[in-house]
């Protein structure tokens, strides 16, 4: 083997090196772009979680001064997103939906317009 082949080889090797170099400097680049945009969501969802509980706060006293028992009412909310939530996972609305469809001598169209209509199609068409 020759010094040129040699000289070639190492040149390749250096050509890739450098290459490889300017890719990890890209890749730092974007995960610093990338930590900033997360700190500054995480700044966002701080600001939104104590807006949150202000206006919580607010509904609350607004409750209270009307009669309403808002614990009771904030529970009540909490169980039925937790159904729906529930219900989601287990796809156990479409399950109900498809054992309703001809129960009652109509069929439904599963949209949930209730107007027993294909794809939301207007029944006046």
């Amino acid at each position: 083997m020759g010094l040129g082949s040699t000289t070639k080889k190492i040149q390749g090797i250096s050509d890739k090196a450098e290459q490889m170099y300017k890719q990890v400097q890209e890749l730092q680049g974007r995960i610093i772009n990338l930590e900033e945009e997360v700190d500054d969501t995480h700044d966002t969802v701080k600001k939104l979680d104590h807006d949150l509980a202000e206006q919580r706060a607010l509904l609350t006293a607004i409750a209270e001064e009307q009669g309403l028992d808002a614990e009771s009412i904030l529970a009540e909310a909490a169980i039925q997103e937790a159904e729906e939530a529930d219900d989601d996972e287990t796809g156990g609305e479409a399950d109900r939906t498809a054992a309703n469809d001809g129960a009652d001598g109509t069929e439904t169209d599963g949209g949930g317009d209730g107007n027993g209509t294909k794809d939301g199609a207007n029944p006046d068409e």
